[in-house]
């Protein structure tokens, strides 16, 4: 069974940055594309940012394009996500996960709890 554990998020000041971990496992990770994903308060949960098997593609919401990087070390069947410029509408629980297709939030497997992230004004 695959498992997803999501780290790194916490609080931090309107322009500061973070950056999160997902750690994988019951896969072959270096087999698959992975993605972050987030969902504020009252929202609903959206893409973020993708990441192909070999790292050779990357996919970006346009609200995170130029702030935020995503990578992965298949070494350590880990992906992370580089938030920088941080603003206050970042702030949302963020999942990683594995995309059906970019752009959407239909994923293979089941959410982890995900990591906070705050951003204070």
């Amino acid at each position: 069974q695959v498992q997803l554990v999501e780290s790194g998020g916490g609080l931090v000041q309107t322009g500061g940055s973070l950056r999160l971990s997902c750690a994988a496992s019951g896969l072959t990770f270096s087999s698959h594309s992975m993605g972050w994903y987030r969902q504020a308060p009252g929202k609903e949960r959206e893409f973020v940012a993708g990441i192909s098997w070999n790292a050779g593609n990357t996919y970006y919401a346009d609200s995170v394009k130029g702030r935020f990087t995503i990578s992965r070390d298949n070494a350590k069947n880990t992906v992370y996500l580089q938030m920088n410029s941080l603003k206050p509408e970042d702030t949302a629980i963020y999942y990683c996960n594995r995309p059906r297709d970019w752009g959407t939030v239909r994923t293979h497997d089941s959410w982890g709890q995900g990591t906070q992230v705050t951003v204070s004004s």
